[in-house]
């Protein structure tokens, strides 16, 4: 006896299980084609399988389209369910539905890729089948003129197929009555917790269609899927942050779907994290080794990465062949790699400067071991300071693995090795030698990082004992210790300008200027080299070149009192030298006026005069006269006078001078500042700024 038997018999029980079961059907429309672009084509479905006691039934039923683009009523169709749907085959190729296509990452397109959670007989899918079969209480009723569907109150309504899937999420038996719903069943817009499956009553798109959630996941947070859609959407929106979040989310549930991956991949990459990004994308080829995607976006990675051998194995993974703009710029890295390293062999710096900049610009702009070549190029054409910028503006990326290869040493050694030098060049000799020691971990058998790491070390030392024997008056003794650090670092500035102190303070002028020389080639703004060769030629009587150093000092330190002091004495001791000066520019000490006449004489001459009037009496007057004779020295091209008011009271009268101490500062026999009780600092500015 049929197990139907005793059910009420209000209606012929095939005729209703077979009419409830094919409304419950979503049908595509066969003559519109998917949009891969757009909607989730999902798991391939296979054809559920018909009770055999319906096999040979036609019935003639509405059906109505749940497609995220309608909801409207289909017309009556005509079902033959003695026709089976298409099954899957057997050995197809995995559909990554959802996936963030194209390889530069910029605008990933949206995918529905829905997928059942209770797989039971029955259920299975086929690529022809469209979107998942999802059955609720509502399929079981008649269409109203509305497009709404209304539900039979039989008791028959309790006969639902086996597996069946309702919005609760739960599984009805036969014999147990089921929620009846008088309202349709949208998809959730993700403001809410709605339950399982995000699946809601009483959507405003009438007819029993479906909608998309118009991003939020509250009520897609147990559903990886939904997760993944809602991160793609993040993604296209630009917010990378919150598309991240999600796509950690759908991982956690799915942590062996490599599409999540590729996708983690995609906002990490566009969230600058590019050694992250590979991370994943290699995760996931291993999850899936056939997944193209993953494959694509690797090798859009390495060429970021300057790793064109890496670049190429994922770009013809398999046989696959690259897309023509992917192969040109691969080629393209590969040629100026190869130039970059031909030129490094034979030290033509700027032509391995040029090929770098040339392979940054194709788009290996992401690449620590080329922007590291450049600083090398900058070091050996002694520009220092851009050698220092551009090693410390490198990308800190961890992603390489010790068999990737740069210039013949371990890529990560290599970014060290060049870093090692610039700090040595610039007298960091203990930081140095801690970077060099970390490339010598990295790349331990390498010839070039060994001989580095061994001549760090003795230069430092040899630097550090002279440092020693220097404070400790021991000049002789301290210029040999320099001496030794040149024999590990023949190009190191630094030891050159600390051996010409030495030089300076034995009294060996010439041996100073020559060693400020050698400095000053490696390194032309070098300061001290520059201020110790003047120093070194004044001693020599040469204060033409002592001046010309001087004046590059004073642009190069713009306030520095010693440098400007030193520019003067310089000066003025070169046109002494030309018979140029007269009495009044010799400058040293302050020359006192008493009568009208000589007060015109000196103000009215050549130059730049500084008239100080006091009074013996005033307090003030007479603590600042001792700095107005240091003034004297410190700028002796400015010529000093001293005007006593009370034994001057003419040349006070005719000066309107009424408070003291009161300077006056002429040029060139016009009156160009008053300045009355001015402080030490603020009086000396004014003396520099027309002294110049």
């Amino acid at each position: 006896m049929s197990p139907y038997s005793k059910l009420p018999s209000q209606e012929s029980i095939a005729d209703s299980l077979a009419t409830r079961f094919r409304d419950s059907l979503t049908f595509t429309n066969p003559t519109k084609k998917l949009d891969s672009k757009e909607l989730d084509l999902g798991s391939p479905v296979s054809p559920l399988t018909v009770p055999a006691s319906l096999n040979n039934a036609t019935t003639t039923t509405p059906s109505t389209s749940t497609s995220s683009s309608s909801g409207s009523v289909s017309s009556t169709k005509t079902i033959n369910t003695s026709t089976k749907l298409p099954k899957k085959p057997e050995n197809g190729s995995p559909n990554h539905s959802g996936e963030l296509s194209g390889l530069s990452d910029t605008s990933p397109a949206r995918h529905n890729n829905l997928r059942s959670r209770n797989s039971h007989p029955g259920h299975r899918r086929s690529v022809s089948a469209g979107v998942p079969l999802i059955y609720s209480g509502s399929s079981f009723g008649s269409t109203n003129n509305n497009g709404a569907t209304s539900v039979s109150t039989s008791s028959a309504s309790n006969l639902l197929p086996s597996g069946n899937i309702c919005p609760s999420g739960k599984i009805l038996k036969a014999g147990l009555t089921g929620r009846v719903a008088n309202k349709t069943d949208t998809l959730g817009t993700g403001t809410a917790n709605y339950g399982h499956g995000s699946i809601v009553r009483g959507g405003s798109g009438g007819g029993g269609a479906t909608k998309l959630g118009s991003g939020g996941v509250n009520g897609a947070c147990g559903d990886p899927e939904e997760l993944k859609k809602a991160g793609n959407e993040m993604y296209r929106r630009g917010n990378f942050v919150e598309a991240l979040g999600l796509y950690d989310k759908a991982i956690s549930l799915a942590p062996e779907n490599a599409p999540y991956r590729s996708n983690r991949a995609a906002a990490l990459t566009a969230l600058g994290r590019l050694g992250e990004a590979v991370r994943e994308c290699k995760e996931a080829v291993r999850l899936d080794p056939g997944y193209a995607r993953a494959h694509q976006r690797l090798a859009s990675l390495y060429l970021r990465l300057g790793q064109a051998e890496n670049a190429r194995q994922h770009l013809c993974f398999h046989g696959q062949q690259p897309g023509p703009t992917e192969l040109q710029k691969l080629q393209s890295l590969e040629k100026h790699i190869k130039r970059c390293a031909d030129a490094r062999k034979i030290g033509d710096w700027k032509g391995a400067l040029r090929e770098t900049d040339a392979a940054l610009t194709i788009g290996a702009d992401s690449c620590p071991q080329l922007i590291a070549c450049k600083a090398e190029a900058f070091l050996k054409l002694h520009q220092l300071e851009d050698a220092d910028s551009t090693i410390a503006n490198i990308p800190k990326f961890d992603y390489c693995s010790p068999q990737t290869k740069f210039f013949g040493m371990v890529a990560d050694a290599y970014v060290l090795y060049v870093q090692a030098q610039i700090e040595m060049a610039l007298g960091r000799f203990e930081n140095a030698v801690s970077v060099a020691e970390k490339a010598a971990l990295i790349d331990y058998s390498n010839a070039d990082v060994a001989m580095l790491l061994s001549n760090v070390k003795m230069a430092a030392r040899a630097r550090n004992r002279g440092n020693d024997l220097f404070s400790s008056g021991k000049y002789s003794e301290a210029s040999s210790a320099y001496g030794e650090g040149l024999k590990y670092d023949a190009s190191n500035p630094v030891l050159y300008c600390n051996r010409a102190v030495c030089w300076s303070k034995l009294g060996l002028w010439e041996k100073s200027v020559e060693d400020c020389n050698q400095a000053l080639r490696i390194q032309p703004n070098y300061t001290k080299a520059l201020f110790r060769r003047a120093a070194s030629n004044g001693k020599l009587g040469r204060w033409a070149e002592a001046v010309r150093d001087y004046e590059v000092l004073r642009k190069e330190l713009p306030g520095d009192k010693e440098v400007l002091e030193s520019l003067h004495r310089a000066q003025i001791t070169l046109k002494k030298s030309l018979g140029e000066v007269n009495y009044t520019e010799t400058g040293g000490e302050v020359e006192d006026i008493s009568s009208i006449d000589k007060f015109k004489a000196a103000i009215s001459s050549h130059g730049v005069k500084v008239v100080h009037f006091k009074a013996a009496s005033d307090e003030q007057s007479e603590d600042i006269s001792p700095f107005i004779n240091m003034l004297c020295v410190r700028y002796p091209s400015v010529h000093f006078f001293k005007v006593d008011v009370e034994e001057s009271l003419a040349v006070a009268k005719a000066e309107s001078i009424k408070t003291v101490p009161t300077f006056k500062i002429y040029k060139n026999g016009e009156k160009v500042k008053e300045i009355i009780r001015p402080s030490h600092q603020f009086l000396e500015d004014s003396v520099r700024s027309y002294s110049l």
